[in-house]
């Protein structure tokens, strides 16, 4: 899960890209990169680290041209190496620069075409960097010395009968302007809008909405699956369909868990989805226990904060903040080895006694993916005084990896893998546990938008919709997903980060 954003303006627009990609870090927290051109000069900085972290004034500064690209990367497969960082660069044709949100599903054909066909060297494993390749192969293909609209949606169309999985891109190309496009089943989030200034129109492309609202863009709307839009350098916007067949199923873990709640993903407001899953999963508890003895409902922060206090109202008991949060710890649930996930629960969270205290208090979570996190909370719940502790999640039990993008752990590392509600119970520590169910999940999102009746439920259905995913792919992907690969790969990452730091030091 990343996050991704595209400007073309009238002036300089460094400062928005920075700006937009504070606003996107929840999207991705590893590293951060900006890519601007300026008079077919391409200008760049990125590395690992939070936006704030990675940016100076200095660098800002540097960052001229009035179109460019930016970045927040979240890893997939425990990779976090600086030379990973996005955008990426090819310097034939014109010049294209290349951000990406989701993951390619048959990156090993791919890579190999790359090099037997396409005759071009990759210098990653990045998927990514595949994309870029592949678009601008395709591009160099069909287009002469001067760039048209047509040419780009061809290579966009060829992109996509040989990519599969999913992706939200923007690209830039020096001196013509910025591409944003999407796969055709639309998993991962794109949305474009504009603002007004004394000179004409900005445009901004990005992962979601808020992003734009934020920096004063009006949204104009999604660019919808297997859709490109193409926004030149002077402010025109061309949009094309690109896909022969398109199906549209966006990510619904997207709205459990990555998306900001004042975000609207293809027209459904996330925050209204979460009252939806609040409510309805108040109604399962209602049906299940209608003599129930909760006193109070603790939401842990912060996604589950919108969908526990509706259902707080609806069970007609107490809502309370017990839980306070550190803000300078990031997300516990991508972090690499059970020790460290376990160690950052503690810092992350501290509990309020006064609201535990002799008091049988159900904690909501968006959702339990290796039981880590609520196993932590549980036990800490009871040492500051619950008499009983119970636990709701927002999203059924997740059981399956995820392949499009969100680095969800091998399967046997999901606690829900195989075993019963009852037996996920025990294992956590809770006095009762109770899920939401993947019906009820759906019409969350799809009374917001009843145009949108499918979604990407995978991690919960174990249906793979884009691509070729099949048992032999699940195995691969385990091998590089479970805790001791990432162990092995941050090892690595170490080395290579500060074998660069030493060089940079010696060369300084």
């Amino acid at each position: 899960m990343c996050g991704i954003v595209g400007i073309v303006g009238k002036n300089d627009v460094n400062m928005d890209l920075y700006d937009a990609l504070t606003v996107l870090q929840h999207r991705g927290q590893d590293a951060a990169g900006i890519m601007t051109c300026d008079n077919l000069r391409i200008n760049q900085r990125k590395s690992n680290g939070l936006v704030r972290d990675v940016f100076r004034t200095r660098d800002i500064r540097e960052l001229k041209g009035r179109i460019g690209l930016g970045h927040v990367r979240y890893p997939t497969a425990g990779s976090s190496s600086p030379a990973l960082a996005q955008p990426f660069y090819v310097n034939s044709p014109f010049g294209i620069a290349l951000a990406h949100n989701g993951n390619l599903t048959n990156t090993d054909s791919l890579a190999r075409e790359m090099f037997q066909s396409d005759q071009r060297h990759l210098n990653t494993d990045s998927d990514s960097e595949l994309l870029l390749n592949i678009f601008a192969h395709e591009l160099h293909k069909i287009c002469d010395l001067v760039l048209q609209p047509e040419h780009i949606f061809k290579a966009i169309s060829a992109l996509h009968r040989r990519c599969q999985g999913a992706y939200a891109v923007t690209a830039m190309i020096a001196g013509y302007g910025i591409v944003g496009f999407r796969d055709p089943h639309g998993i991962r989030p794109i949305v474009y809008g504009k603002k007004a200034t004394a000179d004409g129109f900005d445009y901004m492309i990005a992962s979601e909405s808020v992003a734009l609202d934020v920096l004063g863009f009006e949204l104009i709307g999604d660019i919808q699956p297997g859709e490109a839009v193409y926004i030149t350098n002077d402010g025109v916007v061309h949009k094309r369909q690109c896909a022969s067949e398109t199906a549209q199923r966006p990510c619904i873990f997207e709205h459990v868990y990555f998306a900001r709640p004042d975000s609207l993903m293809d027209g459904i407001s996330v925050y209204k989805s979460r009252l939806r899953m609040g409510e309805k999963l108040a109604a399962k508890i209602l049906r299940l226990k209608p003599d129930h003895d909760i006193d109070v409902v603790i939401p842990i922060p912060d996604s589950s904060r919108v969908a526990g206090q509706v259902l707080a109202y609806d069970l007609g008991v107490k809502f309370r903040e017990g839980l306070m949060k550190n803000r300078y710890i990031g997300r516990t649930f991508i972090m690499p080895g059970q020790s460290k996930r376990k160690k950052s629960v503690r810092q992350k969270l501290n509990p309020i006694p006064l609201e535990f205290r002799d008091k049988n208090v159900l904690l909501v979570d968006d959702s339990i993916v290796r039981g880590t996190t609520c196993s932590q909370i549980i036990r800490m719940a009871r040492e500051a005084g619950a008499r009983k502790v119970y636990f709701a999640s927002a999203a059924p039990p997740v059981q399956y990896p995820n392949v499009y993008g969100i680095d969800m752990p091998a399967a046997r590392e999901l606690i829900a893998h195989g075993r019963t509600t009852d037996e996920i119970c025990e294992s956590i520590g809770a006095d009762w546990l109770v899920y939401q169910d993947l019906d009820d999940l759906k019409a969350s999102l799809s009374e917001g938008n009843p145009e949108i009746s499918q979604f990407e439920c995978s991690v919960f259905d174990g249906k793979y919709v884009a691509g070729d995913v099949d048992q032999e792919y699940l195995a691969m992907l385990e091998n590089r997903r479970n805790d001791q690969a990432r162990s092995e790969e941050s090892q690595r990452n170490l080395f290579d980060t500060d074998f660069a730091i030493g060089l940079h030091n010696e060369n300084s």
